[in-house]
């Protein structure tokens, strides 16, 4: 072949097209749960798990220490010394929150004693974001320069001012307060029962997350307007005890097992949430809000 000849034949094959490989079949996300490796999964530590017992079931709530270690250590002592024993859920507000602890807490001659739990404790809207692992989402957010997960729960974090914090999303755990920011010692309660709250996001210590038994909470009837505080005690849900996992006999644990959000199964999943292609999605959404994926939970063995 002459040098013409093989030089023409080299732009020919250069302009050829070249064929995509096929891109692998869709899977939902329960397949690629399914098909997930044993290690892809943590259990949740029993120090930071609370059992909410209600006449109805168990509300299993993973604790933050990570974010609010000052809060935690507290409802950890108001845990193990049974203060919520016989307390309740004395608030519902639609689309809002369910909130819980002693109803009389406000009238000194009627609030029930605290123990040896503390009575002063700081803020803990943010916290540092160094050393932090943190599992960022590929889209943006309105409510803080980076959202992902860290230590398993859904989070915002800033990297100019070097912060990171919980967000309020569906089932998010949070320490009522008054209006001085420090005026939460972990006592009053509240769980996120409604369209994700995220303007509360670094005003209010969030100190975990419910991870199995929400539908016991988001189906409690609503309190009136304008908040759902419940005007007649007998309204009110009843709460037998709230106890530490570790403090219950392993053979009445609930046993769970939470994905892991540095995992390729967990990348997948969100995929798989973020752009829908099974035969009902006719246009995929190309976006996901952090409060839209929710964090996979399966049982365990015991």
């Amino acid at each position: 072949m002459t040098p013409r000849l093989a030089l023409l034949a080299c732009t020919l094959a250069l302009a050829l097209p070249v064929l995509a490989a096929d891109p692998p079949p869709y899977r939902s996300a329960q397949q690629i749960l399914d098909a997930s490796p044993a290690g892809d999964w943590r259990t949740p530590d029993s120090a930071s798990t609370l059992y909410l017992e209600l006449d109805a079931g168990r509300v299993v709530i993973e604790l933050a220490p990570g974010f609010a270690p000052a809060h935690v250590d507290n409802i950890r002592t108001l845990a193990r010394e049974g203060f919520w024993d016989g307390t309740s859920i004395y608030r519902s507000q639609d689309n809002f929150v369910v909130q819980f602890g002693d109803a009389d807490a406000d009238d000194p001659a009627r609030a029930k004693p605290l123990g040896s739990a503390k009575t002063k404790l700081p803020a803990e809207f943010e916290r540092a974001s160094a050393g932090l692992r943190f599992d960022a989402l590929p889209d943006t957010d309105g409510w803080a320069p980076q959202v992902g997960f860290a230590d398993g729960f859904a989070a915002g974090r800033d990297p100019k001012t070097g912060k990171a914090w919980l967000a309020h999303c569906y089932g998010a755990l949070g320490a009522g307060r008054n209006n001085d920011a420090d005026s939460s010692i972990g006592a009053e309660l509240y769980v996120v029962t409604g369209q994700s709250p995220r303007q509360l996001d670094r005003n209010i210590t969030l100190v975990g997350r419910v991870v199995k038994g929400m539908e016991l909470l988001s189906t409690i009837p609503r309190g009136p307007d304008p908040m759902g505080f419940y005007a007649d005690p007998a309204q009110r849900t009843p709460i037998k005890a709230i106890r530490l996992a570790s403090e219950v006999p392993e053979a009445e644990r609930t046993a769970l097992q939470l994905l892991r959000t540095d995992t390729q199964t967990f990348r997948d999943v969100v995929e798989a949430r973020r752009n829908r292609r099974d035969d009902f999605y006719k246009r995929p959404a190309g976006h996901i809000d952090l409060c839209n994926v929710p964090l996979p939970v399966r049982a365990a063995d015991k």
